[in-house]
């Protein structure tokens, strides 16, 4: 059985930074690419950042320059690092498994807030 476990979030100032973290098990990690979405209130889901199976990142404009996606293999656990947080990037963010079923973590609140 698939899990996707995710931890990291938080309330942070503005500028702050966090880093989100997504521990899988049940499935062969390395080979699958890993996505980051995030959904505010009253919005719709978006996506934030991709990363491949070999490591090649893709990024939302709204975040490029200032989030950055990793994964360790070896741990099988992707990352996303927040940097220079603003108050518009509050919301809960998700973690996505793109296996040939799609596999969410349960999400994580971020709260970017003086």
């Amino acid at each position: 059985q698939v899990q996707l476990v995710e931890s990291g979030g938080g309330l942070v100032q503005p500028g702050g930074s966090l880093r989100l973290s997504c521990a899988a098990s049940g499935t062969i990690f390395s080979i699958y690419t890993m996505a980051w979405y995030r959904q505010a209130p009253g919005k719709e889901r978006e996506l934030v950042a991709v990363i491949t199976s070999i490591g090649t990142t893709t990024y939302a404009d709204s975040v490029k320059g200032r989030f950055s996606c990793s994964r360790d293999n070896a741990k099988n656990t992707a990352y996303l690092q927040m940097n220079r947080l603003k108050p518009e990037d509050t919301a809960v963010y998700y973690c996505n498994l793109r296996s040939p079923t799609n596999y969410w973590g349960q999400g994580t609140q971020v709260t970017v807030s003086s």
